[in-house]
């Protein structure tokens, strides 16, 4: 059974190693329609994903989970914090008498524990991969609390390569934007609970153009997950009644790191002739 604050999408990430073929099937069912395929019945979970009910059930047992129960009632309680209003979040935390301090301290630092023990690790290198391309326009963009994180790595990732774009304004004018966006193109998204219905409404017209969309979100999946080739969540909750993005930004600080790598002496250039330019100035 899951632990701490690790999603069942994380238990599932951890488990795939010990899977069978059909087994991976259906986690991987599970996961590009996280949590509601779990949600069936192990009968049409099975054949949603081409394998039979008792492959569902070991899957399940995979997990830690007793019983298919108990597994839907992790993925249910994970539809309810998903919709969590900022009301019913971190009040008892906040309510006085203790060292909120410590507390928020704690609750980041196993966040980022949480988040870099599950991040999967090929998962991480393909993105990096993608947003190291020169060759593949970079588009950036987050929600109401997330977008500064898509500022932050454009303002890094630009120096790197060529074709990085924010995407900014009414999604109307993100709408107008996709005019331009095909299959070499690249959408690093930024969306954690509760979740943007414009962001998903991009992603999935982008997706439908041909797009990669690289999904940053946290443990529970955005519903972008859905049409996005790589995801990257991270833990974010802490005694506050707003989500932390400190293991967001680890994560995209991370990325830019891969990114220096993989790009190599032709990262090092531009930054060299960056440094020419302030000279100049």
């Amino acid at each position: 059974m899951t632990s701490g604050t690790a999603s069942v999408a994380d238990s599932l990430r951890r488990a795939l190693d010990r899977m069978t073929p059909n087994e991976r099937r259906a986690a991987h069912r599970l996961l590009a329609d996280y949590p509601l395929a779990g949600l069936d019945t192990t009968a049409r979970f099975g054949e949603a994903a081409g394998v039979s009910a008792p492959t569902v059930l070991r899957m399940v047992a995979k997990l830690g989970f007793p019983s298919y129960g108990a597994f839907q009632d992790a993925l249910k309680a994970e539809l309810a914090a998903r919709a969590a209003p900022p009301l019913t979040k971190g009040l008892a935390g906040a309510a006085a008498g203790d060292d909120l301090l410590a507390a928020f301290t704690a609750a980041a630092a196993a966040n980022l524990a949480e988040t870099m023990a599950n991040l999967p690790r090929a998962e991480f290198a393909a993105a990096a991969h993608l947003l190291a391309d020169p060759r593949r326009p970079l588009h950036l963009l987050g929600g109401r609390f997330t977008d500064p994180l898509a500022e932050y790595m454009a303002a890094h990732l630009r120096v790197l390569r060529p074709q990085v774009r924010r995407m900014t304004g009414q999604p109307e004018a993100w709408r107008d934007r996709l005019l331009d966006v095909g299959r070499r193109d690249v959408l690093l998204i930024f969306d954690i609970r509760r979740y943007s219905r414009d962001l998903l409404a991009l992603a999935e017209r982008a997706a439908e153009r041909g797009a990669s969309i690289v999904l940053m979100t946290d443990q529970w999946l955005s519903p972008i997950s859905k049409v996005a080739k790589h995801v990257l969540p991270a833990h974010v909750v802490v005694p506050s009644v707003w989500d932390s993005s400190a293991a967001l930004m680890a994560v995209a600080e991370a990325l830019v790191a891969a990114v220096v790598a993989e790009r190599g002496e032709a990262a090092r250039d531009r930054l060299a002739a960056l440094e020419r330019l302030r000279g100049e100035a």
